[in-house]
């Protein structure tokens, strides 16, 4: 059951809005977007684009993972996690898991040479910036109390520390 709350929260939400949502606008969109053209603009784009994903994925997939081991809970809202998880990526930017997919979305875009898809990525960044100032951070507040707070006004939301945060209150 576990693994099945976790696989579904996946599923729904950046699966659908890093694999689904990509392939419908380069589908779309096929005929008016831009795509690399043969050279030494295209292959450095492509490849800054897989080495981006890379990291996108594995700081996406760490992410998950802390939710449910430290967190005891998943991505979802409807199933957030039961204890505040600063650790890891989390001690160095508050949003990992959503820098992680924003990553694959901007690999995409290099990868494909496709506006359509940078377009996409910036969208999703906005987006998710009103979401965490509207509803998430305010739940987190709520949620965590004082060590949310303390944890806020130490770890930035979407640029990393150059340092690890490291609680002062344990």
């Amino acid at each position: 059951m576990y693994l099945l709350r976790h696989l579904l929260s996946i599923l729904i939400l950046p699966f659908t809005m890093s694999v689904l949502v990509p392939r419908w606008l380069l589908r779309a969109y096929a005929a008016t977007d831009t795509r690399w053209t043969d050279g030494v603009a295209a292959w450095a784009g492509r490849a800054a684009g897989v080495a981006l994903g890379i990291l996108g994925l594995a700081l996406f997939v760490s992410s998950v993972w802390l939710f449910a081991r430290v967190g005891r809970g998943t991505l979802a809202p409807w199933d957030p996690t039961r204890r505040l998880v600063a650790v890891g990526p989390y001690r160095y930017t508050r949003n990992p898991m959503i820098s992680g997919v924003l990553a694959m979305l901007g690999a995409q875009a290099l990868v494909a040479g496709s506006r359509v898809l940078a377009a996409w990525a910036a969208l999703f960044f906005v987006v998710n910036t009103v979401y965490f100032v509207v509803s998430e951070e305010p739940g987190l507040r709520e949620r965590f109390g004082d060590d949310y707070v303390r944890y806020a006004r130490a770890v930035h939301r979407w640029v990393p520390r150059a340092t690890p945060w490291r609680d002062p209150h344990p």
